[in-house]
C-alpha cells in the first residue's frame, strides 16, 4: 500500500531541526504494523501538493502549530483537498490539525480549547469501535498538545473517543478516521517538546504535563488500527494486495 503523507507542520525552529520531520514520524508509526508500506512526503505547507491524490491508496494530514481556521492560501486548498477526497470515499487520516481540517473542510466547527492548552498523554474514552479498531481499549492513551479543538462534526460522523468533555476522534463513513491527538510522536520527543513548550503552557500545565508522562501511550496497538483502518477502505483489489 502506498500513502501520501500531508505535512502541515509550519515549524522550522532550531528544535525542530534537531527532530525528525512529520514525514519521517508517520512513516515510522504506519511501519511499526506494515512494515512494508510505502508513504511519499508532500510539504503542503509550503504549497507542494500532490498533482494526483487519487494515484495513492489513501491519505495522512499531519499536526501543526498553524490554525485550521487561518485563511492561509495553503491551508485553503488543502481543505478543498479534503471535500475532493470525501466526494470520492478516498481514505483520509487526520492527526490534530489534520483532524481539525477535515472537521472544518466537512461542516463541522472549531475553536479553542475551553480549558487552555493540553499538553502530555491523554486518556480518551472510545464511545464508538468499528470491527477494524477493535484491538484498542476502552482507554486509549496517546500524547497531545492543542489549544484549540472541534466544537461540532460533520454531518454524518461517528464520535470515535472523548477526553475531558472534548472530542478526541471520529469516523465518517468507512472511509475518514482523525485523531485530536499524536499517536507519531515518541515518549522522548514528547518530553522534549514538553521542555521546549514550557514557557508557553505556564507551570500548571507544564508540571501536569511532566507528571502525565510517567506513562506511555498506545502507539503500537494505534498503529495496527490505522493500518486495518486503511485496509478496510482500500479499494478492494488494493486491499488484497496489501495482506
Amino acid at each position: 500500500m502506498h500513502l501520501a503523507i500531508l505535512m502541515t507542520n509550519t515549524d522550522e525552529s532550531d528544535f525542530a531541526q534537531r527532530h525528525p520531520k512529520d514525514g519521517a514520524k508517520f512513516t515510522d508509526l504506519i511501519r511499526m504494523a506494515r512494515p512494508d508500506w510505502r508513504t511519499s512526503v508532500f510539504a503542503v505547507k509550503d504549497g507542494t501538493f500532490p498533482q494526483n491524490l487519487f494515484e495513492f491508496d489513501g491519505a495522512m494530514i499531519t499536526g501543526s502549530p498553524a490554525s485550521a481556521r487561518s485563511g492561509a492560501a495553503w491551508v485553503a486548498e488543502l481543505l478543498e483537498m479534503i471535500r475532493a477526497a470525501h466526494a470520492r470515499r478516498f481514505p483520509l487520516f487526520g492527526a490534530c490539525f489534520g483532524h481539525q481540517a477535515i472537521a472544518l473542510a466537512l461542516g463541522g466547527s472549531l475553536d479553542k480549547n475551553p480549558d487552555g492548552w493540553v499538553h502530555g498523554l491523554t486518556r480518551n474514552r472510545l464511545l464508538h469501535s468499528p470491527d477494524w479498531a477493535a484491538a484498542l481499549p476502552d482507554e486509549v492513551r496517546l500524547y497531545g498538545s492543542h489549544c484549540e479543538c472541534v466544537c461540532s462534526l460533520p454531518p454524518g460522523s461517528v464520535p470515535l473517543a472523548e477526553s475531558n468533555g472534548v472530542n478526541a476522534g471520529f469516523t465518517l463513513g468507512r472511509h475518514i478516521l482523525t485523531t485530536q491527538h499524536h499517536p507519531e510522536m515518541t515518549h522522548d520527543f514528547i518530553i522534549a517538546l514538553s521542555e521546549e513548550m514550557r514557557e508557553d503552557l505556564g507551570p500548571s500545565v507544564f508540571a501536569r504535563a511532566l507528571d502525565s508522562l510517567a506513562e506511555r501511550s498506545d502507539q503500537q496497538v494505534f498503529a495496527e488500527t490505522l493500518a486495518r483502518f486503511f485496509e478496510q477502505a482500500a479499494p478492494p483489489a488494493t486491499a488484497a494486495s496489501s495482506l
